[in-house]
């Protein structure tokens, strides 16, 4: 059944044989992978705590439920728990050791990045650099250690330090995608966006079809040549995602693949067929017809966009990550036509995302952004409200309802609005600005100390939050 790919059917044998034999550590451990296998994430964490039982002395089996926890489930306080059995073994663990440091230290972590308190926050970054650092004193050579350090270091905007152990991290694994990742990165921050494209392009040139690179290099290519350039990337994501996730080329017959065939699309009455289409006067020449220089690449991306929305039209199928992929694609796409005033493509973007996911928070605050920039600012405001709704704590939400407030002349809720924003995101530039604006409009003399903060913020600031590289086991 294994060879076979039948993971459920082999969990189920497992656990019929469970009646016989319930003491049987190969039965438990064999039962929890199968579960793991499967996909089975809760039932396989209460197994292996059930294998750990029994074998109390074995550091595997603890740590193997916290990566399902800290992976899978989002389980971050019964990760740190399980992390801290394996940890208080002290030297029994061996090798296990530095890896529940490891562990612990990404509990630690990601908990911060959740915390909605700057003083837990911070304790719990504090927490995070410490059991990272212990895990890199333990084992120097592990380059996955050495990078999470690294990037732990540079969430707290201590960029410089940061490169010491990635650096380390790549004289062992050169080739390491989420090493190269971080770099470009921290590259960024640094203000070397020419050094950090090079380092993409050769992440890139090792993994051509990773979409979190090539939003990255769409991020990068803004920075230095402009919206334009940047949404041929856009249109190379789209034709990717697009050849990627083409369902229809899976055979109905095929037990290979662990996607779901799609419906044939004659015969499926679901099917809705895309109602905006990208057919702008503004591409062509009033008096030739032909097209404009300038219009060339966004001519290029209608047509990517049409293709997939197609695609993205029908029935969902398969995993849920593969939608999210297209919804980030198409908010980026939305968001460089904003940069680029183009709106009613913004808009055919937005309304692409929105078909995908229309209560995610981040396609109603662009939704927002486009109504404001049209001077739509009821319609604006409506928008921030519901994303603010879903996420209260969102970091672009908040900076963008705070600066309405204050240019609808509501200055001292957009201020308390904006005072919320630097409480929970410390680290944003954009908070500390608009909050000085803020304060600069009421006369008061703290809006140069906020000015002050936000240059030293943007200093370190990279073109993609940190968190774009996945912190996980």
């Amino acid at each position: 059944m294994a060879r076979r790919g039948q993971y459920a059917e082999l969990s189920e044998c497992l656990e019929r044989a469970m009646k016989f034999s319930f003491d049987e550590f190969h039965l438990w451990n064999q039962l929890g992978l199968s579960l793991m296998a499967a996909g089975k994430w809760v039932g396989a964490v209460s197994v292996f705590k059930q294998c750990s039982s029994l074998r109390p002395e074995d550091p595997a089996l603890p740590l193997l439920a916290a990566k399902i926890c800290l992976v899978h489930l989002n389980w971050l306080k019964e990760a740190e728990e399980l992390s801290h059995t394996v940890v208080s073994m002290g030297e029994e663990a061996g090798e296990f050791l530095p890896r529940a440091h490891l562990a612990l230290g990404l509990c630690f972590s990601l908990q911060a990045s959740e915390a909605s308190l700057k003083a837990d926050r911070d304790e719990l970054n504090k927490k995070a650099v410490t059991a990272l650092s212990k895990a890199h004193s333990l084992d120097p050579d592990d380059a996955q250690i050495s990078m999470y350090l690294a990037l732990q270091l540079a969430l707290v905007r201590q960029v410089s330090a940061a490169m010491e152990p990635l650096q380390a991290a790549l004289s062992v694994r050169a080739d390491d995608l989420h090493s190269l990742h971080l770099l470009s990165l921290l590259l960024s921050a640094q203000k070397h966006h020419r050094h950090a494209m090079d380092t993409l392009s050769l992440a890139l040139s090792q993994h051509p079809d990773n979409f979190n690179l090539l939003l990255t290099k769409v991020k990068l290519q803004e920075v230095l040549f402009g919206p334009s350039t940047a949404l041929q990337t856009c249109e190379e994501l789209l034709q990717l995602w697009q050849t990627s996730y083409d369902f229809t080329r899976f055979s109905e017959t095929d037990d290979s693949s662990s996607l779901p065939v799609a419906e044939k699309s004659d015969s499926s009455p679901s099917v809705r067929k895309p109602s905006i289409h990208l057919n702008l006067p503004d591409f062509q020449d009033a008096s030739t017809g032909s097209l404009t220089p300038p219009s060339v690449a966004a001519s290029r991306l209608e047509a990517a966009l049409s293709e997939v929305s197609d695609v993205s039209s029908t029935r969902r199928q398969g995993p849920a990550y593969i939608w999210t992929t297209l919804e980030h694609i198409w908010l980026q796409a939305g968001e460089l036509f904003m940069a680029d005033g183009r709106l009613k493509e913004a808009q055919f973007c937005l309304a692409e995302a929105g078909q995908l996911s229309p209560n995610c928070p981040s396609v109603l605050l662009q939704r927002g952004r486009l109504a404001e920039l049209r001077d739509h600012l009821d319609e604006a405001k409506y928008f921030y409200d519901e994303a603010l709704a879903i996420h209260p704590t969102g970091e672009q939400v908040l900076v963008h309802m705070g600066r309405l407030l204050v240019k609808t002349g509501r200055v001292h809720l957009g201020e308390k609005v904006l005072r919320d924003a630097v409480q929970i995101h410390s680290t944003s530039h954009e908070a500390w600005s608009s909050l000085g604006e803020a304060l600069q409009v009421l006369s008061c003399s703290q809006a140069p100390d906020c000015f002050l903060t936000a240059l030293e913020l943007e200093a370190s600031c990279p073109v993609r939050p940190f968190t774009a590289v996945p912190r996980e086991l």
